[in-house]
């Protein structure tokens, strides 16, 4: 079986991985793709706290403030407001407000930075022994040792059956894996 070349999530650069769950090509690349998601993680929390600093109760709002609680650009906001369709009203200079009742008629309710962690959808396997391979089968088949397969059932918590001296695994989770469909 021929060995297919991934493209690197950071730099896009094709190269050759070292095992199914690589995605970057170096430890550079790797380090950089881990300080993004900081700082990502960094700018959700204090945009969340910005948006809980705005009342409920207000009811017009600054285009700022609307672009964090609706999540929409102000470039966009402002656009919208030049080409009249958000009404606005301009208090002075630098203080356009726009009708929060408006905004969520256009746009659904203030969305809520945080959204509450869905708890993960269980999946039902047939673990019968047609529905599934053996660890010998997966080896032979993907061109990998069998300890590669009993590291990879484990890290991606995929369920088995043993029967006699055999261990299964269901054909539908391994397929999904060893084709790419769960790393990217």
């Amino acid at each position: 079986m021929k060995r297919i070349n991934k493209q690197c999530l950071i730099c896009r650069e094709e190269f050759l991985p070292k095992s199914v769950a690589s995605v970057y090509c170096s430890a550079k690349c790797s380090k950089k793709a881990y300080k993004l998601k900081l700082l990502q993680l960094k700018n959700e929390v204090a945009l969340k706290a910005l948006a809980d600093k705005i009342p409920e109760n207000r009811a017009f709002i600054s285009v700022p403030e609307a672009g964090m609680l609706f999540g929409i650009a102000k470039r966009t906001l402002y656009r919208l407001v030049r080409q009249g369709i958000i009404p606005s009203v301009n208090l002075g200079t630098r203080l356009l407000r726009i009708d929060r009742k408006v905004m969520e008629g256009m746009f659904g309710r203030a969305c809520n930075l945080s959204q509450p962690e869905r708890a993960p959808k269980k999946k039902l396997y047939s673990l019968e022994k047609e529905d599934c391979y053996s660890i010998g089968e997966i080896a032979q088949r993907f061109q990998i040792s069998e300890s590669s397969v009993y590291n990879h059932i484990r890290k991606y918590s995929i369920p088995t059956r043993q029967i006699g001296k055999h261990v299964y695994a269901p054909k539908m989770e391994i397929d999904n894996l060893y084709n790419g469909n769960d790393f990217l």
